[in-house]
Parts: structure tokens; sequence; C-alpha cells
């Protein structure tokens, strides 16, 4: 029983079979078949070697025609025909032999029967081999008609051998050529595995079939005229037919026996029917590549450099201003770029890169990034950088037609309508990051420029290069907006390509300052490369700002370090040495290698030559006899040497901002007389004495410098010593016992008082680590307040730290401000009372400071980058304003949580249109109001018309409430000149034709004059794409931008912020004593000034008075009736009307502008504000000029609680 199952087994295995299979058959069809039809390489060579017999055939004839000299003396073998005369010479005779027969060589025959035999055999054998029933079909086909002609008759001369010279039109063999040559084409395709145009193909076929109808014509045309009496050569009728096709028909050939003038008209018949199906194949093809764009071919992308730009939609502003930016720069001149979009390209878009410029350098390859086909198009594997952008200014015209259509019918909700405008943002940047992912895919070293566009999608995409959030640097700016006037103006000018010429033909001054600033650009430059900081290695990192800014000109505000691990830091504070390692990051017109240092100015030779001859006998600075002291004090290149005021009335009679001072430098003890030449147009002596109540614990070195009277003749005038622009600021007293003495003087005896100097920068900082001051700062008397004691709201504990809720992922925690215990949900809402309130509008919160409102369509994540840069923990806290989101959609849980944590931050549900919501929202107690895009006017059918509700609310505010300072997001940055639009504003339509001025130029920046942009009052995140472009050349950029905006924080790395210029201020005089003012105490540096002007600062522009609607003498009906309607609304809103300020601002007349980097000798001006970069955990000393605490003047209510500000507040607080 056991042995069973093995003996079954053996009976199975004796039992098996083997069976072979065959993949073809073995017979001799098949086997044919596979050689000649399926093998593909085998095919190739037979067709290869048939289309060089049919050539070779047709090469044949051709040498046969040419040698052919006694057309009449063939046919003479040739069935016996014997050649008669003509019977009258005026009659045109056709000799019939000539055409019938022809004379050739024993040889050609031999092979051209060879060759016909070969052919024949082989067309028959395919016709066995493909045979499947239809015989009649195949034997009928152009191809074997041919064939037969033209292989048969030489078959039946080798059986009739007399008809040995019968003429074969061989000739024809061209066509069959043609056929091979078509199917050789896609044999290679099949072989070699490679895709080629079909465009290419196309024009191949075309111009062989020109070729084969010239041939076919020349060649017939030839043997026709052969029985004429005319002798026509083969080139003749070559001439002949190209001339005939090509229509121009010079005459001096011609066919004269009407058998060639017959053919003549079947092959122009033939050409009509067989061109025109060629060129309409060609033409539709053509028309496909357009729509399909081109390829980036394998050998440019080994001999030439290019980039990628993938877009879902590519936009005329887009692509413009793309091509603009990357073009800018000398190096990239020679890059191709390549654009590959899935969207057809738009007309105007079309246009644009057929111009010049773009057309040899700009490729446009319709396709997909997701497909890897595409990819190799473009060669994305040897690109070197891809840029991926997101799409901003539409929606799918699919979902926009719907989404219409479902309003229009009333059949959409509110809240489905906010889904869909927020999954729009949605998915495209679930498109963006696909893309990414796919090119990451497929080309892993490839660098990365990713444009997003929510900040919450931005972890699917941080392993890129560079990745630019928009909603992140949009919020950012517009806090900053609101704290720094103009911030968006200043980096937009920053990040953009600029050669600085702008407005240098302007008639006006600010115009010729505004554009010449414009366009300072942040470089960097190795510091052991540079001449403009290599000389101060070892030295402390604010003495060389302010010696690069006052001898260069050029602003350093960060550095890095050397190491892996290291972060760029701004303004990194005196505790930086400089080594020669380092990495600067500095604001200039240029960088240094496209600078020229000139050792002596032009007009500083010019001044020596013209004081030589006033030169006295007293001894100069280079002179032996002067002690070492003179001259040290002469060399001090940061010396600064103040001068005198008389009595504590000025009674010099000069104002504030007339009295000069200057620098100070090193104290030396004892009394002295020093003389000047050489560089001093008049002599003067000054003698070192101490005042004891004054100076004596000037701190930092000063040196007090009193009047001597000489000769019994007190002098008190004062002149302005003339040095060369590179010491301007060393001037010197006037001298004693000059005769032009002043009229004003004081009399004899009067007393003298010292103003505050200014300290020179320290090269290091000091060994204790105490930082330097002033001994009589601006605001000395002012008292720091205890920020321990300043809180506003009872029963609320603020504190310092991270928000403890983290909004979204990848976001950047900051320390700011923030309450101990966060508020309820229902205290929130600022006009909805709860258990813990009752206050209905933002008047019944009576806060210190006039509150920020920023109006938008939904609450977004982002907006949290909105509210930390106005919550930071280095602003003071009784400086910190409300801040009042209104929405026009419900706010969702998440959202709440991350705002409940801040303190004085609200939202409600309005309207930006309502009168209503406005005045709840506080509009009367506002300072700023911030309009945020709108996402549904994406549904707009006019691309441009997307902003127009925007625009229409933002006048009618502007009317309402002239008083306020409104800033707006546009989607097109083409209307800002829409902004508090006026008719009959003569000086802004004076801007309009100075910006088509500048585009006509070639400015990037051509909208940079429009008054609204120029004084920070409008901003399109359009103007941020530049900041990715520039990325490509500066991968700083959007690190630098990051840290000024507070996006991120560095160690040891400073923060932007603000500082006015009161009256008071006005003795600092210029930028650069300023600049040293601040280096050598607070470390603070200045980047550039905020300026208004009024219409009378310009004289040049006194005939284009800037003009409104209203009259700022009193009230028109107009805004009588509008103010009107404002009280009546507060009445109704239980709101005091003497709140509301009806009249209209000065300040509409007056022009706000941005200075990047001024020079150093620029005059400061009362209001100025200057842009600071503040050193993280610098001195805890009051700045040199903290700004004063104001209040609106529309504040009305007596419980206003005013505080002291510390003086080491840097936050514009004037309200």
């Amino acid at each position: 029983m056991a042995l069973e199952p093995d003996l079954k087994s053996d009976c199975i295995e004796k039992q098996e079979v083997h069976v072979e299979y065959f993949v073809n058959e073995q017979s001799i069809k098949e086997r044919l078949h596979l050689y000649f039809i399926k093998n593909q390489r085998s095919t190739l060579r037979i067709r290869l070697i048939n289309c060089f017999f049919k050539l070779l055939t047709v090469v044949l004839y051709l040498v046969r025609a040419i040698a052919d000299d006694e057309p009449k003396a063939a046919g003479k073998h040739c069935f016996n025909i014997v050649a008669d005369s003509c019977k009258s010479t005026a009659e045109k005779c056709i000799y019939w032999p000539a055409i019938l027969c022809v004379d050739r060589e024993d040889w050609m025959y031999g092979l051209q029967c060879a060759l016909a035999i070969i052919n024949l055999l082989q067309v028959l054998l395919l016709l066995f081999l493909n045979y499947k029933g239809n015989i009649l079909q195949q034997i009928m086909s152009v191809s074997m008609v041919l064939e037969a002609i033209t292989s048969i008759p030489f078959v039946i001369t080798i059986v009739y051998p007399p008809s040995h010279d019968l003429f074969v039109p061989v000739f024809l063999n061209c066509w069959l050529a043609k056929e091979l040559l078509e199917n050789l084409f896609n044999d290679l395709h099949r072989v070699m595995q490679r895709h080629h145009s079909a465009l290419t193909q196309q024009v191949f076929i075309l111009i062989v079939t020109i070729l084969c109808l010239i041939i076919t014509c020349a060649c017939g045309i030839h043997h026709l005229e052969r029985a004429g009496q005319s002798d026509m050569s083969v080139f003749e009728a070559l001439y002949f037919t190209v001339v005939t096709f090509s229509t121009v028909g010079y005459g001096d050939i011609k066919v004269e026996i009407w058998p060639s003038q017959l053919f003549v008209i079947l092959m122009i018949a033939a050409a009509l029917v067989v061109l025109p199906v060629q060129m309409e194949k060609m033409a539709l093809l053509l028309i496909e590549k357009q729509k399909q764009g081109g390829t980036y071919s394998n050998h440019r992308a080994r001999t030439e450099k290019h980039v990628v730009v993938c877009a879902s939609m590519l936009h005329y502003d887009l692509v413009n201003d793309f091509l603009n930016e990357f073009y800018a720069h000398a190096h990239l001149q020679d890059f191709f770029v390549v654009l590959l979009t899935p969207c057809e390209l738009e007309p105007t878009v079309k246009w644009l890169l057929q111009v010049p410029l773009w057309s040899q350098r700009v490729i446009y390859i319709q396709g997909s990034a997701l497909k890897d086909i595409d990819l190799v198009r473009c060669r994305m594997d040897q690109a070197e950088a891809c840029f991926i952008l997101s799409p901003r200014n539409k929606m799918d015209r699919i979902e926009a037609a719907l989404l219409k259509n479902w309003k229009r019918k009333k059949r959409l909700s509110e809240k489905l309508e906010s889904i869909i405008n927020r999954s729009y943002r949605d998915r495209a940047d679930q498109q963006t990051i696909l893309r990414t992912w796919a090119v990451k895919d497929f080309a892993p070293n490839i660098p990365l420029y990713v444009q997003i566009m929510k900040p919450e999608n931005k972890f699917h995409v941080q392993f890129a290069d560079h990745v630019v959030c928009e909603d992140e640097f949009k919020y950012a700016l517009l806090a900053n907006n609101c704290l720094c006037p103009a911030t968006s103006t200043f980096v937009t000018l920053l990040i953009h390509t600029s050669r600085g010429v702008e407005g240098e033909t302007a008639s006006s001054q600010w115009q010729k300052i505004y554009g010449r600033c414009s366009g300072n650009e942040i470089y960097h430059i190795q510091l052991k490369q540079s001449q403009f900081f290599g000389e101060y290695e070892g030295k402390s990192f604010t003495f060389a700002t302010f010696n690069a800014h006052k001898k260069y000109g050029v602003s350093l505000i960060g550095i890095k370090r050397q190491d892996c691990n290291a972060d760029l830091q701004l303004n990194p504070g005196p505790k930086h040495i400089l080594k020669d390692t380092d990495t600067c990051y500095y604001m200039n017109i240029t960088k240094e290698e496209y600078s020229a240092f000139i050792l002596a100015h032009p007009r500083e030779e010019k001044e020596k030559l013209e004081k030589k001859d006033s030169k006295s006998s007293s001894p100069t600075v280079g002179d032996p006899n002067v002690s070492k002291l003179e001259s040290a004090i002469c060399s001090v290149g940061t010396l600064a040497l103040e001068m005198h005021h008389y009595g504590p009335n000025n009674s010099t009679g000069e104002s504030p901002e007339k009295q000069r001072t200057e620098p100070t430098g090193q104290e030396n003890p004892g009394n002295a007389t020093y003389h000047f030449d050489d560089d001093v147009e008049s002599h003067f002596s000054y003698d070192l004495d101490h005042d004891d109540d004054d100076d004596s614990n000037s701190g930092g070195g000063t040196l007090p410098i009193e009047m001597r009277e000489q000769n019994n003749h007190p002098t008190y005038e004062r002149s302005t010593l003339q040095v060369p622009s590179g010491d301007r600021h060393l001037l010197m007293p006037p001298p004693a016992g000059e005769e032009n003495v002043s009229s004003d003087a004081p009399p004899i005896g009067a007393r003298r008082q010292r103003r505050p100097s200014i300290m020179p920068v320290s090269e290091m900082i000091m060994a204790d680590n105490s930082p330097l001051r002033d001994h009589k700062p601006l605001y000395a008397h002012k008292e720091v307040q205890d920020e321990s004691e300043d809180t506003w709201e009872e029963g609320e504990k603020w504190t310092k730290g991270y928000p403890p809720v983290m909004p979204y992922i990848g976001y950047s925690p900051m320390m700011c401000h923030l309450l101990e215990t966060p508020k309820p949900h229902c205290c929130l809402e600022l006009d909805k009372p709860c258990d813990h309130k009752s206050w209905t509008h933002a008047g019944e919160y009576n806060w210190p400071n006039n509150n920020i409102i920023i109006a938008a369509e939904y609450a977004a994540q982002g907006m949290v980058n909105f509210i930390v840069p106005l919550r930071a923990h280095f602003r003071p806290k009784h400086t910190l304003k409300p801040i009042i989101i209104m929405v026009e959609k419900s706010v969702d849980n998440n959202f709440l949580e991350c705002i409940s944590s801040f303190p004085m931050v609200y939202f409600m549900i309005g309207l930006l249109e309502s009168l209503d919501d406005l005045l709840r929202a506080g509009m009367l107690q506002s300072d700023t109001v911030v309009v945020v895009d709108r996402e549904s006017s994406k549904l707009a059918e006019e691309d441009y018309m997307a902003d127009a509700n925007q625009i229409v609310a933002v006048q009618t505010m502007f009317r309402l409430f002239p008083s306020t300072t409104i800033i707006t997001e546009l989607t097109h940055a083409a209307n800002m000149r829409f902004m508090q639009f006026r008719a009959k504003d003569f000086y802004a339509l004076r801007m309009a034709e100075k910006q088509k001025l500048e585009k006509e130029k070639g400015s990037n920046i051509s909208y940079m004059f429009r008054l609204p942009f120029a004084a920070g009052n409008v901003f399109s995140a359009s103007m941020l794409d530049t900041m990715l472009y520039q990325s490509f050349v500066k991968d700083y950029a959007i690190s630098i931008v990051r840290l000024l905006l507070g996006l991120d924080q560095a160690t040891n790395s400073g923060y932007l912020c603000e500082l006015p210029i009161t009256p008071e201020d006005l003795w600092i005089r210029t930028y650069g004593r300023l600049y040293q003012k601040l280096c050598s105490t607070s470390h603070e540096i200045p980047i550039g000034i905020y300026r208004t002007v009024g219409q009378a600062d310009n004289k040049s522009e006194c005939s284009l008075p800037m003009e409104d609607d209203d009259s700022l003498q009193g009230f028109s009906g107009e805004r009588k009736e509008l103010a009107n309607m404002v009280r009546i609304k507060m009445k109704k809103l239980d709101l005091p009307e003497e709140e509301y300020d009806s009249e209209v601002s000065d300040k509409r007349n007056k022009i706000s502008y941005v200075i990047i980097n001024p020079s150093f000798d620029m005059k400061l001006e009362v209001d100025d504000i200057i842009y600071l970069i503040k050193p993280a955990g610098g001195p805890k000393t009051p700045s040199p000029m903290p700004p004063r605490r104001k209040f609106s003047s529309r504040r009305k209510t007596t419980h206003q609680r005013f505080r002291a500000e510390p003086q080491g507040s840097n936050v514009d607080t004037k309200l």
C-alpha cells in the first residue's frame, strides 16, 4: 500500500511529452514574410537597397539622355524604321522614331535590364507575400503600375531583340524612390526608437515631390523635343521646367511640337493637384506645431544654457515681467528660456514672443510637467533651473462660467461660493505641488524655484531650493506698511532690477532723487575680494558700515560667516568683527565689480587749484612746524568738531536747523591755536578750553571748541568751510578777527552754550561691553516708563512668547506679545456682545491708540503674518494698536484659536461697501485701513476688471474719510492709476505721461512714479514675482526680505524699524551725520528715507496744481452732503458726531516717496521717516531720536490715558 503513490508518479513521468513552441511558422512563405516585412532591420536594409536601385536607374537615364547627340539616328535599328524628310520646311514636322526609340550602349542596356528584372522580381515577391485574397486591388495600385511601366518593357526587349532600342520612361522610378523614402522614415523611427518631428518629415516629402515633378517634366520635355526641329538639351529642359513652374515664363526657350506642349499641360495639371495636397498637410502640421510649441534640441542643450518655466497659464504680464527681470542681468544674456504650459498661448503672448528681442531666446512648448515626454522635449534634466509658477489672476473658464450662472440663478449659497473661491487657490497650489514633485522625480539635481499661494501648502515643497509663499509675504508687507510707511514700495524697488536712470530727465527734484535711488539693489561680495570693505577686516560691523557709506556711498546691511551652518545676519551689531572670509551684503546702484574707483575727484582738484592763490603764510597741516596733535586731529576720518551757539534764547536769530554743528574728535587737554591752509579758505584760531559745567563729563571724547578774542575784538560770525566732498562732515569754525562780522552778533559777554556733539564710531566694542552714549541726548529729559506697569485692560495680563497655536504646518514661530490666558471665542467678535462684554462697536472700547482695520473676503490662515509683526516682542506695549479683521464670510474655529492669544485682536463680519459696517469697525478711530484682494474678483470676464470692486470701495472711503490712510492690494499693478482718483488732479495726469515715457524707454518699473505707489498706498502681489526671479542670480534675496519683514529670525540678526525726524532733530542736518550718530550710540543702520514734500517744494511743477473735487477753503455742496450722510449713520448707531472729521486733509496735496540708500550729504527734513535696521539684542539705551507720543485730533473722548514713552522706542506712534 505504501508503494502505490510512487508507482503512480512513475507512470505519470513516462506519459510526459516534450512540446516545442514556435513563435513563427517554419514554412518558406512565413520565413520570407519575416525577412522582408516583419523584421524591422532586414526590411530597412532591403528598402535601402531597393531605393538605391531606383535612383540608379534614374541616373543611368540621365547619362544616356546627355550622351544622346543624334536623336534622328535613333530607331534605325529599332523596328527597321527609316527616317523620312518633312514634306515642307514651313510645317512643324515630327520625327516619331525619335520618340519611340533611343540609342543606348550595350553595357547600359545590360545594366538597365538587370535592374529591371531585380525590381520586377522583388515586386512580384512582395505581391505574393502580401496577398490576402484581393489581387486586383494590389495590381491596380499606382506603385504597381509604375513598376510595370519601367520594368516590363526591358523584359520584352530581351524576348524580342528588334526592340532593343525601345524607349522606356525609366525616369518615372523617381516616384517609386519617393515612396520608398517615406517608408524609410517610418522604419528609421522604429529601429532607432526616436520620435522625429512630423513637420520635418512632411517638409522633406514636399521637397522630394517637387524634385520628382521637375525631373519628370524635364526628362519628358527633353525626350519629346527630340522629334522636333530644335535640339533641346537636358539642361535647357530643366531650365524651361523651373521657369514654367515658377510662373515666370521668360519665353527664351519654348516647346515647338504639340506632343511636348500637351505634356507640359498635363504636368502643370498634375502639379496643381499634387502640390496643394502636400502643402495642405504641411500647413496643418504647422498650425499644430504652433499650438504645441517647439522642442529644445539635445544638441542645443549640450552647448547652450537654458531655464524652464512651468505654469498652468502664461499671461502677458507674467511672461513679460519674467523676461525683463531675467535678462536684466548681463551674464544671463546667452541663456535660453523654455516656457512649458499645458494651455495654448494667448494672442498677446504670441505677439510678445515674436518680438525680435525674445524670438531667438524664448522657446514655447505646449505640454505637461507631469509627462516625461514633455520634460524630455524641454531637456529638463539638462536645465540650469526650473521656475514653477502658480496661476494668480484666473480661474478655470468652465468653473467661472458655472459659478457665474449659479449666481445669476441665485442657486449658489454664500457658503458654497466661499468654498469654491478658496478651493480655487487650493487647486492652484495642488497643481504646483504635483509639478514640483514631477520635476524633482525626473531631474533630482535641478534647482527648483517654486511659487506657492497659501502658506499651509508650503511644507509640501520645502525641499525646493527657493520657495516664495504669496500670502506670507503679502500680509507681512501690509503689516509693515502700517508701521513703516511705504515698506511695500521700498521692498518692491529693492528687488527690481533698475538702472537708476528713471526720472533723470524730469524737471521735478523729487523725481530725480526718487528715480536715481530706485536703482539701488542688494549685492554680495567676499570681504577679502572687496575694495569697499576689505580695509575694515578685524574691525566692528558698525564701523565698517558707516565708513563704507561715507567713503563709497554703499550701505553694508548684512554679513554671513563662511561656516556651513551660518545664517545670514542683518546688522549683527558692533560685537561682530569682520573676517576676510565673511560675505558682505550691501546696497548700491551697481555691484562693486562694475564700479570704477576714482582716486581724486575732479571737483576737488579744481577747488585746490583755486585755493593756491589765496594761501597765506600760516603753517599748514603738512608743515613740519605744526605739532603732531594738529596733524592727528585733521587726519581722523570720523573727527567731529562742534560749533557754539550763543545764549539760551539763540540771540543770533538763526533757526535751529540753520545752526551748524559738527562731529567731534578725541578730547585733547590744554590750550592751543591752530591754523589750517590749503583746504580752508579763511584762517581761524580756536582754543581747547573745557567748560566745567557742560563739558567735563562729555562722554565719548567730545572736543569742545570755543572762539578766542583777538585784538580785543570778539567775533561771533560763523562761516562754512569748503572741503572736499569726501570729508564734508569736518566743518570748522570761522577764524577770529575776520573782517566780515555779522550784524546780528550778540553783545560782548553773551553767554556761550554748546549743543550735543556726535561721537566717532568705535572700531571695536569696548571691553566692558558698555554702550557709548551722548553726553546730551536729544530727549534726555524724557522719563523711561516701566513696561510692566503698562497694562491697558483690566483682568488681562500680557506676556512675551511664541504663539501657542500653530496656524499651519511649516510656520516659523516669532516671539511676540501674548495674553497669558487666551480670550474666549465670543469675546473676539467686535460688534457682538457676550457674557464678558457689552460693546457693540469699536468706539466703546476706548482704546488709547488708534486702530488698524484689515478688510478681506475671508479669514485666511496667512493673516497671522499680518498680526505677528504688529505684536512683535521688541515693540513697546503702549505703542501697540488694536487690530480689527473685517471679513465677508464666517470665520472658522481654527482661525479663532490662532488669534485668541494675541492682545487687542478682533474680527467682525461686514462688507467693505457698507458704511454701517465701517463705522462699527472703528473707521473713525482708525488711522490705517488695509484692503486685501478679493478672490471672487477672478470671475470678471475682462482680466483687468478683477480689481473693480476694491477700487470703487476704496474710492468711496477716500471721499467719506479723507484723513484715513488706505492701503490697497490689487490683482493687477496697472490698475494702481485708479487709486484715489481725482479728475482735476493735473499733477497725477502729468505722472501718467511720465509712466508712458518711462515705459517707452524700457523701464521694468514704469509705474514707480504713480503717486499712490510712491507713497506706499497701493500694493500688488505680482510685484513679488521678481524676488523669485532674482533669486536665480541672488540666492540670498528671499532670505534678506524675510528677515527684513520679520518672517524669519536668525541669531544676532536685526530687524526693520522706523525713526521719525522732528523739528528738534534738524540740528543733525544731514543723513551722513545721522548715520554716524546711530552707529555710534544705538548701533542702528539707516537704509532709507520716507519723505513727504508739499507741492510748493516742486518749483518746476507749480503750473500743475494738485486740485481736488472738494474745495480746501470750505465745504462744497457734495462735501456737505457726504458729511451729513455719515453723521446720520453715526446718529443711528449712537456714535458721537463730533468724532467725525469731515475736513479734507492737507496730505492730499503732498507727495510722499521713498529714497533708498541716500547720499551721505543729503539734508534731512521735518517729518522724514528713517528706515532702520536695529540690531538684535542691541544696547538698551535710549534711541538718539525717539518718536513723540501723539494722538489723533479725531479722538474726542476725555478718558484717554496718556503715557510717557520710553526713550528706547523706535516705533512711530505719530497718529
